[in-house]
Order: structure tokens, then sequence, then C-alpha cells
């Protein structure tokens, strides 16, 4: 069953953990090759001091790049997070928002790294801004990309 990019959106923004963070899917466009997310500041996803949890943070960043760079390339490919990290610049004290950017050339890197059937682990950079652009935390995602093997 082929899910559409807005089909996908709406289902994200339905899903308990992130309806219930406060993480809404703003976008993803037509092609898989952008997305946008916001982290709504409220009553119930706030900490003990009045901020951001670190672990929404994270979440609402989490699936991004594995699920566009698998729609991108292909079911021909096994595309999993392998690994992530998060560095907290400032306090968030308002929405912020991230947003996904899959560049070409990064899908020929991966074609032309998986194309002998080897894996591939490449780091991805999100950051994690308010409206007006102040940057509150960096997220690193590894993502693991192998070229499926015939059966």
């Amino acid at each position: 069953m082929k899910i559409t990019p807005s089909g996908l959106r709406r289902t994200m923004n339905l899903w308990l953990p992130f309806l219930f963070s406060g993480i809404r899917v703003q976008s993803i466009s037509p092609d898989w090759r952008r997305a946008r997310v916001r982290l709504k500041l409220g009553w119930f996803n706030r900490n003990y001091v009045g901020t951001h949890f670190g672990g929404n943070l994270f979440s609402m960043t989490d699936p991004f790049w594995m699920i566009l760079l698998l729609e991108c390339l292909g079911r021909d490919y096994k595309v999993w997070d392998q690994a992530g990290s998060i560095e907290f610049v400032k306090p968030g004290r308002e929405d912020v928002y991230a947003e996904f950017v899959v560049e070409e050339s990064v899908l020929d890197e991966l074609r032309a790294a998986t194309a002998s059937g080897e894996k591939c682990l490449r780091w991805f950079d999100t950051e994690i801004k308010t409206a007006s652009g102040e940057l509150i935390a960096r997220v690193r995602k590894q993502v693991y990309v192998r070229r499926k093997r015939d059966r």
C-alpha cells in the first residue's frame, strides 16, 4: 500500500505520540524532498523550568530523514535509522520548527555508495529554530542505506 505525502502528513498528525507531544507535521512536499515540522510549546509539554522537553525536540526530528530517503530512493533500498544525538543550544520558550531537505546530490551519493551492495552510513544534520530563526538545538541522525539484494 502506497501512501501519498499529504496522506502521511495527516496520519502523522493524528499519531498519538506526535499529537500529545504538540508535534505537527506542517508539510511534506509531493516529491518527498522536503518536510517541515512544528513543536508547539504548551502547558502539557513543558518541563520543570517551563521550556521544551529535550525528548520532544528529538522526537520532532526522529523519523523524517529515514522516511524521506526511503521514498526518494525507492523500495529497492533498505533505509534505517542507525544513531542519533542532540545538542541543546538554548532553552526553547516558544514554538520551534525543523526543516528537512533532501538534495539530489545526496541521493546520487547514496546510490553510488551502495551500487555494489555495500551499506552506507551517512549523517544528516537538522537545526531546530524558532519562527524568528533563533537556534534552539542541533540534531544529528545517522542513516543506514543499502541496496536490497536480489533473491
